[in-house]
């Protein structure tokens, strides 16, 4: 750096002294930035991850190299990680009931943080949609409403509960939950075909396309990570977690023509009960049939800050 500059001063001898001394106090400043960053850190990989029960070990090399792509990919897609995190605070408590009552093994938690990053909102290239990123198709045959009015892939209880209704079909067709995890990728009909040609029903020894190969070992990796995140440089205090509201929830069985003028009326911005309510896709409910919808409205007083009022789903979660 001390070497260009005294090129470019010697080129240019006309450049004030106080910005000849601007630039060395800049150098001097990013050689010491430079010098006291943050370590780059490859982590420990343990000799073994648990997923629903089984036992799955990482002391063969390929498998270890695997699972060390998607635990480093954690570790430093810092942004991407941290949204994780503060997600699975909110939402972890509302999937995993849902999961229980249906007997699906709590591990499947992660895997709707790998689907979305826990963004309710999330939208594929392909129209895959919510938290659980189910195409349309798919979400009918599950029994979700999905039509321009009304779209309960974004409603994340009843999307859960769908989610649950393949996680049961797969473990019938396959008998095993790492196979079930890699059909919500690829699709059943892929896995079967490549169990019965590579004459195998272990899914780490099938050889599948990369994404649904890296797809297993991200959600081992967002186990791994999620049970220790200050081990892997990640440090938050309970009031940088968000906060859920409380809700009031209306029942609503007839048609709405304006779903701002309904907001208003009992007091809520059409943003707010858009931004509660994602599955509400229109302006107007027909509602034809006189099917019951229940929206969720927050109660004012809980829309106010207030530390006190976060639930912290995992202790080590935080650093107070």
């Amino acid at each position: 750096m001390f070497f260009y500059l005294f090129l470019f001063s010697v080129k240019t001898p006309n450049l004030p002294c106080i910005t000849c001394f601007f630039l060395l106090c800049l150098s001097v400043q990013l050689s010491a930035q430079k010098i006291n960053s943050a370590p780059v850190i490859s982590f420990d990989i343990p000799d073994s991850v648990c997923f629903a029960d089984d036992v799955i070990s990482l002391k063969r090399i390929d498998l270890r190299e695997r699972f060390d792509r998607e635990i480093s990919s954690f570790a430093y897609m810092h942004t991407s990680s941290l949204m994780c995190l503060k997600g699975a605070n909110r939402y972890f408590p509302i999937i995993e009931p849902i999961l229980k009552r249906n007997g699906i093994p709590a591990d499947f938690m992660y895997l709707a943080l790998i689907e979305s990053s826990f963004n309710p909102r999330a939208l594929s290239s392909v129209k895959a949609a919510g938290i659980w990123q189910l195409m349309p198709a798919t979400a009918r045959e599950l029994g979700l409403e999905v039509s321009e009015e009304i779209d309960e892939r974004y409603d994340v209880e009843k999307a859960t509960e769908a989610a649950c209704r393949y996680f049961r079909q797969a473990y019938t067709k396959f008998g095993d939950w790492m196979l079930v995890a890699a059909s919500y990728n690829c699709g059943m009909g892929r896995i079967n075909t490549e169990r019965t040609a590579q004459k195998t029903g272990l899914f780490y020894d099938l050889y599948l396309n990369q994404e649904t190969s890296r797809y297993v070992f991200r959600l081992l990796a967002a186990k791994v990570f999620l049970q220790d995140p200050q081990h892997f440089g990640f440090f938050i205090k309970r009031d940088q977690f968000y906060q859920n509201p409380d809700f009031i929830v209306v029942e609503v069985r007839e048609s709405v023509s304006d779903w701002a003028d309904w907001a208003l009326a009992k007091g809520y911005s059409y943003a707010q009960l858009r931004n509660y309510n994602l599955w509400i896709r229109d302006r107007k409910l027909t509602n034809p049939k006189g099917k019951c919808y229940f929206v969720r409205l927050p109660e004012k007083d809980s829309l106010v800050s207030d530390p006190a009022k976060i639930s912290i789903w995992q202790e080590n979660w935080t650093i107070d």
